[in-house]
C-alpha cells in the first residue's frame, strides 16, 4: 500500500476524553508509524499538551461554550493561517469523524486541496442534539446541516450497521462503508498485583461479583436501567459492588439518583480515569460490563472488555451488540431494568459462567487499533485511486459564504446564540485567535443570519 499523508480532522481531541477522540489519536498514531504522515487539525483546547504526540496536532480558534453546551470547545475553523499551514502538507486524504465544526473544516479545505474527503459517522447526534435542543424546529434545521455536510463528502464511512441506519434515519440517501473501531488496549488482563493496587480504594471483597460501567454519564446510555437493577438486587439481599468510571452532563444527577436509592455503599464513581492501564486494570477485576445503551453506535468499551477477558450485558438489536451471540460471548437483556435485574441475579449465582462468556468475548469480539486502521489504509488507497479517476461526482465545494454558516451551526449547535445575545451573560472565552481573526469573528457574531436566527427565539 501506498504511504499517505493523511489529515484527521474532529472536534474532539484530548484534554476532552472520549471515544471518537480516542478513534483520532489511533488513527493518528498507526498511520504516522506504519502508513505515512498524519495531521491533526482541531478546535484550541485550556491545556492541551500536544508535544506527547509522534505526529503534529494544528489547533484552530474556539470558543469556550462548556458551561452553557454540551462540554465542548466549539471551533471556529476560518483561520487564514489553519489553511495555509494544511495546503503546504500535501494532503492525500481529507478525513473527518465530526459532522459538525470539523465538516466545515473539511468543505473549506477541498477548496485548496486536491484531496478526498471521508467523513466518519461515528455518534447518533440526533440524540445529543435533542439534549441541548428542545425546540424541535430548531433539532430539525440542526439535523439538516449534519445531512448536508455529510453528503458533501466524497465517501462516507460508518462505524456499525446500526450507525448507518440511524443515517439513514436523519435523512442521507447515499451510500456508506462500514470501519469499525478497535481499541487501545492489548489484548490481556491486567497483572494481579496491578490490578490490586489500582482498585485498592474501592470495597470490593474476595467472592463478591463486581460489575462495571466505563463511559459519560448519561442518562441516555441507560445508566437508570443499572441503577433500579441494583437496587433490586439490594432488595433481595444479594451482596454486589458495581462501579462506574467515567462523567458527564448528568453526573450530579446520576449521583443523586444513586445516593437516594441506597446504593451508597454498594455503588463507586471513579470520575474520569485517563490512565489507560488503570482502566485496564477494573476490567480486570470486574465480573460482568454492564453496557445497556441503545445510543451509542459502536460500544468501543464492550472491545475494551473483551480485551480483558469481559464479558458484557447488552441490548438486544443495539449497535453495540451486532455481531454478540447472546449466552456465548455476550448477554442480551431487554431494554429495561426488570430483565437487567433477572439476568443478574441468575447469573450471580453462576460465577463460572461469567468468566466463560468473557474468554469468548476476548476470543471472538476483540479488534485492536492497529488491525482496523490496516483496513483503513487499505480504503484510503482505493479512495485515492477513485479520486484520481475522477469517479466522485462534483458535490458542494462549500462557496456560500463561509462565516453565515458558521453563524448558523453556532446556533443551532449548543444555543451558543444565548450567550451572544447581548446584554445577556458574559461574552464566551475565545482561545487560540490572533487579533486579525478577531474582526472576523466579529463579523461572524453580527452576520445577518444569526442576526436573523436571534429573532427567531
Amino acid at each position: 500500500m501506498n504511504k499517505l499523508t493523511v489529515c484527521l480532522m474532529n472536534d474532539s481531541f484530548p484534554p476532552i476524553v472520549d471515544g471518537v477522540a480516542n478513534a483520532v489519536v489511533n488513527y493518528a498514531k498507526y498511520i504516522e508509524r506504519d502508513w505515512g504522515h498524519a495531521i491533526v487539525a482541531t478546535p484550541a483546547y485550556p491545556g492541551a499538551d500536544d508535544s506527547i504526540y509522534s505526529f503534529p496536532v494544528i489547533r484552530y480558534p474556539s470558543i469556550d461554550v462548556r458551561n452553557i453546551s454540551t462540554g465542548y470547545m466549539f471551533g471556529i475553523p476560518f483561520s487564514p493561517e489553519l489553511s495555509s499551514r494544511l495546503g503546504r502538507q500535501k494532503v492525500d486524504i481529507l478525513h473527518s469523524h465530526c459532522p459538525m465544526t470539523s465538516a466545515l473544516l473539511g468543505r473549506a479545505l477541498h477548496k485548496r486541496i486536491d484531496a478526498p474527503l471521508i467523513m466518519t459517522y461515528h455518534t447518533k447526534y440526533d440524540i445529543d442534539i435533542a439534549n441541548v435542543l428542545k425546540n424541535k424546529a430548531l433539532q430539525q434545521s440542526s439535523i439538516k446541516s449534519i445531512v448536508t455536510n455529510i453528503s458533501c463528502y466524497d465517501e462516507v464511512w460508518v462505524v456499525s450497521e446500526g450507525a448507518g441506519e440511524n443515517l439513514r434515519s436523519l435523512g442521507f440517501q447515499g451510500d456508506y462503508v462500514v470501519m469499525p473501531n478497535g481499541v487501545d488496549l492489548p489484548r490481556e488482563e491486567a497483572k494481579q498485583s496491578d490490578m490490586l493496587r489500582d482498585t485498592a480504594g474501592y470495597d470490593l471483597p474476595d467472592g463478591v461479583p463486581v460489575f462495571l460501567f466505563v463511559g459519560r454519564l448519561m442518562w441516555y446510555k441507560g445508566i437508570r436501567i443499572i441503577l433500579d437493577a441494583a437496587r433490586r438486587l439490594l432488595e433481595d439481599g444479594l451482596d454486589f459492588r458495581m462501579i462506574f468510571i467515567g462523567d458527564g452532563g448528568d453526573g450530579e444527577q446520576i449521583r443523586h439518583y444513586c445516593k437516594r436509592s441506597g446504593l451508597s455503599g454498594k455503588v463507586f464513581f471513579t470520575g474520569v480515569i485517563s490512565d489507560r492501564e488503570v482502566i485496564r486494570s477494573f476490567y480486570t477485576r470486574a465480573d460482568l460490563f454492564l453496557f445497556p445503551s441503545t445510543f451509542d453506535s459502536n460500544g468501543l468499551v464492550v472491545r475494551e472488555a473483551a480485551a480483558c477477558n469481559l464479558g458484557s450485558v447488552l441490548i438486544r438489536g443495539s449497535c453495540a451488540a451486532e455481531g454478540v451471540r447472546d449466552g456465548h460471548n455476550a448477554l442480551l437483556i431487554e431494554e429495561n431494568a426488570a430483565s437487567m435485574y433477572q439476568l443478574l441475579k441468575e447469573v450471580m449465582k453462576q460465577p463460572e459462567s461469567m468468566r466463560r462468556i468473557g474468554l469468548h468475548a476476548g476470543e471472538e469480539l476483540y479488534l485492536s487499533w492497529e488491525n482496523a486502521v490496516v483496513k483503513a489504509v487499505e480504503r484510503y488507497n482505493i479512495v485515492l485511486e477513485l479520486h484520481k479517476s475522477g469517479a466522485f461526482r462534483e458535490h458542494d465545494r462549500f462557496s456560500d459564504n463561509l462565516l453565515a454558516t458558521q453563524g448558523d451551526m453556532m446556533y443551532t449547535f449548543g444555543k451558543i446564540g444565548q450567550v451572544l445575545n447581548q446584554g445577556k451573560t458574559n461574552p464566551p472565552l475565545i482561545i487560540g485567535m490572533k487579533s486579525e481573526d478577531r474582526k472576523k469573528y466579529a463579523n461572524l457574531k453580527n452576520s445577518q443570519t444569526v442576526r436573523k436566527n436571534l429573532k427567531k427565539r
